[in-house]
C-alpha cells in the first residue's frame, strides 16, 4: 500500500534538510508523495518540485505537495494549521507572508537585543549569517546558543533563555487559527488542524476550537501523528467524525533537530496511506 507524509519541514525554516534532498529521501522511503510544510514560508517549494519533476524524469514516483504551517493564536495557546495543495504564488498569499516576515523580523530583532542583555554576545545580523535564508525560529536561537557554549542542550537553551516563560522570550503576531484556515481557501488549498493532542487542551476545550475551525471552513484534523499513542489517535478519529472532518496525517519531520523522527514513518510505527491524501482532495 502506498504511502504519504503530509506534514514534513526543510532548512527553509527550522528542519536541517534541504528541499531537494527530502525528495531524495522520501524516494528511499518509498514515500508516494510528501508535503512540505515549512513554517509561515514557501520558500523551499520549488526547489522540491524540481527534484521532484528529475527524479520522475528519471523514472521514480514521487510527488511534491506545495504546503505552509501557520502558526496561530488561540485563547493564549499557539495553534498550528497546516494548509497543503496550496497555491503558493498567488499575490493576495504572498503579500501576507511578506507582510508576516516583516512583523516577524521586528520580533527578532527585539529578541537579539534581550539576549544581548542577559550576557549573549549576538546581533540579529549575526543570527542571520549563521541561518542563512531560514525562517528564524527558537529553535535557531537554541542552537547558537548551543553552539557558542552558553548552554549545554536545546531544553537548557528554552529553560534559560527562549522558551515560554523566560526571560529573553517575546510573543510575536499571529493571527488567529480561523483567518489561517481563510488564507489557505483563499489559495485554493486544504486546511488542517496540525497535531491537536500537543496542545494539552481538555476535551471540551478542543472540542469548541475544532467547532470554530469548522465553521470558518476546516477540512481537516491530524490523526495520524509521530507521537500519538492508541488511544490519542482514535480520540481525534472520533472527533473528526463526529464533525464530518477528513483525517490527515504526517511525521512533522525536522531532521536532525528531533532525534529519532524520521521522515515517513516517525519513531518507527507511523504510517499514512495514500487514500488519506485521496480523501483530503475529494472533500
Amino acid at each position: 500500500m502506498k504511502s504519504v507524509d503530509l506534514h514534513v519541514h526543510s532548512n527553509k525554516s527550522d528542519g536541517t534538510y534541504a528541499p531537494s534532498d527530502l525528495v531524495t529521501l522520501a524516494l528511499s522511503k518509498g514515500l508516494a508523495a510528501f508535503a512540505l510544510t515549512d513554517h509561515d514560508t514557501t520558500e523551499g517549494i520549488d526547489e522540491a518540485l524540481a527534484a521532484a519533476a528529475a527524479a520522475r524524469a528519471g523514472g521514480a514516483e514521487i510527488e511534491v505537495i506545495p504546503g505552509i504551517e501557520f502558526s496561530t493564536e488561540y485563547e493564549g495557546k499557539d495553534i498550528h494549521i497546516v494548509g497543503i495543495d496550496i497555491d503558493y504564488k498567488g499575490a493576495a498569499f504572498q503579500t501576507y507572508l511578506k507582510d508576516f516576515q516583516e512583523s516577524r523580523d521586528n520580533r527578532n530583532r527585539k529578541m537579539c537585543l534581550k539576549l544581548a542583555e542577559h550576557g549573549v554576545d549576538i546581533t540579529y545580523e549575526q543570527l542571520c549569517t549563521e541561518f542563512p535564508g531560514r525562517v528564524l525560529t527558537r529553535a535557531h536561537y537554541a542552537t547558537f546558543l548551543l553552539q557558542h557554549g552558553y548552554v549545554k542542550s536545546m531544553s537548557e537553551a528554552f529553560d534559560r533563555y527562549v522558551g515560554d516563560r523566560a526571560p529573553c522570550f517575546l510573543p510575536r503576531e499571529k493571527v488567529t487559527p480561523a483567518q489561517a484556515v481563510s488564507l489557505i481557501l483563499q489559495s485554493g488549498g486544504i486546511p488542517i488542524l496540525a497535531h491537536p493532542i500537543l496542545y494539552h487542551m481538555s476535551d471540551a476545550r478542543l472540542e469548541k476550537l475544532v467547532v470554530s475551525l469548522k465553521e470558518a471552513g476546516l477540512v481537516g484534523i491530524e490523526a495520524i501523528y509521530s507521537t500519538y499513542n492508541s488511544a490519542e489517535e482514535r480520540q481525534i478519529r472520533n472527533l473528526a467524525a463526529k464533525y464530518d472532518l477528513c483525517i490527515s496525517g504526517g511525521s512533522d519531520f525536522h531532521g536532525r533537530t528531533k532525534p529519532g523522527l524520521e521522515m515517513g514513518n516517525g519513531y518507527g510505527k507511523l504510517f499514512v496511506p495514500y487514500e488519506v491524501l485521496e480523501k483530503l482532495r475529494e472533500k
